[in-house]
């Protein structure tokens, strides 16, 4: 698909019969004018998307805006690339749809949550795996490093411990596999959050974990103390709505590439290798990952403060743009002639900072054309509104990507 044929696309796009006309804008920077498309170009119900997303973290977009993209510009076996992997969005989508993908993520965690919902087990295997593991039913904090009363039962934390304990050495012998990384992704996904379907007492939702002290708050306004849960029960009980639609997934075969490094140095990928990359990089200072991940952290063994210090955690656009140049610049080496870089710019500061007018530069700096300005917007009220402080008001849900291509 050309430049034209892309934009044609856009501007005559329909989701369904009763969708509005997309509108279109001019962006221009620098004397120089950028299309913008603004429509809704994908459906934001996450019940439309596939059980094997099911999978909290903070941040993340929806599986149907990498859909969008991968659709449009890439076939089966291409490579589809993410280098601020998350929970792994956008390489497992493009695992449902057949393609090869490579994820990166300079935190670990991402791999957790992202790696076991490729190379997946069968039911039987985890169902037996877990049956297998012996755990600890009688325990106390005197067996830990952290005092985690306040969030789990004493019985609870000694199977969490048990498992964590299991998990961790299987993987300092090198001989955790397939099934056992499986049981690490959804007991880490499990350990906290709003309903019994977790480890804990009622806390915040899982995709950020509260501190100790906050969390004693929580249960004395709550009146609550932990319940025990029953661990495997409760990663079973996961691991079947998880796997609920993935038969395609296994028949697809795909080839998976899993990194943890810094994004503009990515040396073992390939020049020229890859179709389409669709991403969302660390907005400023706005989300505090490591913070938030702090649970998960200590149960994977993590250490959170050195994580801390590798995640793009800019105070500035001109610090942030400044790491972001040396990550275009390597997105430009290792995508395909005629490539596409998808990059979604969140809302930042309410709107006073417009992420889209420094990433422009950035890409062409690196050498990449800018096709388009996609704006994904449900319920949106009028285009002024759009690039102005007022987006995302109430009622309203966007996304916002700068769609680069290699020439």
């Amino acid at each position: 698909m050309t430049p034209k044929e892309f934009q044609r696309y856009l501007l005559n796009f329909k989701l369904h019969e009763n969708s509005s006309s997309t509108k279109k804008e001019e962006l221009v920077l620098d004397g120089k004018s950028f299309s913008v498309f603004i429509n809704e170009f994908w459906t934001a119900k996450q019940r439309q998307a596939n059980s094997l997303h099911e999978v909290s973290y903070r941040a993340c977009f929806k599986p149907q805006l990498p859909r969008f993209f991968i659709e449009l510009f890439t076939a089966e076996n291409e490579i589809v690339y993410d280098p601020f992997n998350g929970r792994g969005t956008t390489v497992i989508e493009a695992a449902l749809l057949g393609r090869n993908v490579i994820a990166n993520d300079v935190n670990p965690l991402s791999l957790i949550l992202t790696r076991p919902r490729i190379t997946i087990p069968s039911l039987k295997e985890i169902e037996k795996r877990l049956e297998e593991i012996e755990l600890e039913t009688v325990g106390n904090n005197a067996n830990n490093d952290l005092d985690l009363s306040m969030f789990f039962h004493s019985r609870t934390l000694a199977e969490i411990i048990s498992l964590k304990n299991y998990l961790n050495e299987k993987a300092e012998k090198g001989k955790e596999d397939n099934t056992d990384r499986w049981i690490r992704m959804v007991a880490t996904n499990r350990l906290t959050g709003h309903s019994n379907g977790f480890f804990s007492v009622y806390t915040l939702p899982p995709n950020q974990a509260v501190s100790a002290e906050r969390q004693k708050k929580i249960n004395i306004q709550r009146n609550q103390k932990p319940e025990y849960r029953d661990i495997k029960k409760l990663i079973l009980k996961k691991s079947k709505v998880l796997l609920n639609e993935v038969s395609n997934v296994r028949s697809k075969k795909t080839v998976a590439q899993f990194l943890n490094t810094d994004a503009s140095k990515t040396s073992s990928i390939k020049n020229n290798s890859v179709s389409l990359t669709v991403t969302s990089p660390p907005f400023l200072d706005v989300v505090q990952y490591a913070d938030d991940n702090w649970l998960r952290c200590w149960f994977n063994g993590i250490d959170m403060n050195d994580v801390s210090k590798k995640i793009t955690m800019s105070k500035t656009l001109e610090d942030w743009s400044t790491k972001m140049q040396s990550v275009f610049n390597e997105l430009y080496r290792i995508t395909k002639p005629n490539g596409i870089v998808a990059f979604e710019v969140g809302e930042v500061r309410h709107g006073k900072i417009k992420l889209e007018e420094a990433v422009v530069p950035l890409g062409i700096q690196a050498g990449f054309a800018c096709d388009a300005l996609v704006i994904n917007q449900q319920n949106f009220t009028k285009t002024a509104n759009i690039w102005g402080v007022s987006n995302n008001k109430a009622g309203t849900n966007s996304n916002r990507i700068v769609v680069f291509r290699k020439v």
